[in-house]
């Protein structure tokens, strides 16, 4: 979801990469679930999202939204799931009575990166830390990596880069059609890279992601080429 805000308005004013201690820490956010409420359509699920959803809660994506546990929007003209906020407060759907999050383990990459915002540029991005998001004070110092918490960090970083300039893509590609095309390609990406589904391995609690990184880019290579895209990478 792209904010065309001054990044000076929002930040500290840098950037960092994953070996750069920013100030994200918040204490394992005791007492406090402002984040996981009023969020709106903005907690936006991309394909290893909806790869470890459906493989810790044994739900296939077509469940998963009929249950209303995600629900499909509008983000840059281009259809994609989010999580669900339900109630008069507008909680999201995984958070318990005790204002803890039910799926922790394997959250959402936006619910991990959380304060924290990424900028891309030259066909990468670097991190910055939105200074008017968090609620908790006093924030200690953190390695971005380890915030993040996520495994096989390279190939995360690779996917998170391809699947953005992906989508930026598309978007390109949808101001070239009427409602009709734009319809389709969206049918289509949800196909593609949401409703089959993903082969995965589960060793108790654990998941091997590393196999989604492999189907990932071979449905990549297969879009791409069916829809005759170039990957820009800018």
């Amino acid at each position: 979801m792209k904010r065309n805000v001054n990044l000076e308005e929002i930040s500290d004013g840098r950037l960092y990469g994953e070996n750069d201690m920013v100030k994200a820490g918040c204490g394992d956010c005791v007492g406090c679930s402002a984040c996981c409420q009023g969020m709106g359509d903005s907690i936006v699920l991309d394909p290893l999202d909806i790869f470890r959803l459906s493989a810790c809660l044994g739900k296939s994506f077509d469940e998963l939204l009929g249950l209303q546990l995600i629900e499909l929007g509008v983000v840059d003209g281009i259809v994609l799931p989010h999580l669900k906020m339900a109630g008069a407060e507008e909680k999201c759907v995984f958070l318990n009575g005790e204002g803890r999050c039910d799926i922790h383990p394997y959250r959402p990459g936006i619910c991990r990166l959380f304060p924290l915002g990424r900028y891309y540029e030259n066909g990468s991005y670097r991190y910055f830390l939105q200074t008017k998001e968090c609620r908790k004070q006093n924030r200690t110092k953190v390695k971005a990596e380890k915030w993040i918490d996520t495994p096989n960090p390279g190939q995360y970083r690779k996917f998170v880069t391809e699947w953005h300039y992906f989508l930026n893509d598309c978007e390109e590609l949808l101001k070239q059609g009427d409602e009709d095309f734009a319809r389709n390609l969206n049918l289509y990406l949800l196909r593609r890279f949401y409703q089959t589904p993903w082969d995965f391995a589960k060793d108790g609690a654990s998941l091997e992601e590393g196999s989604f990184y492999v189907q990932f880019a071979e449905r990549m290579r297969l879009v791409t080429e069916e829809l005759g895209m170039e990957k820009s990478g800018k």
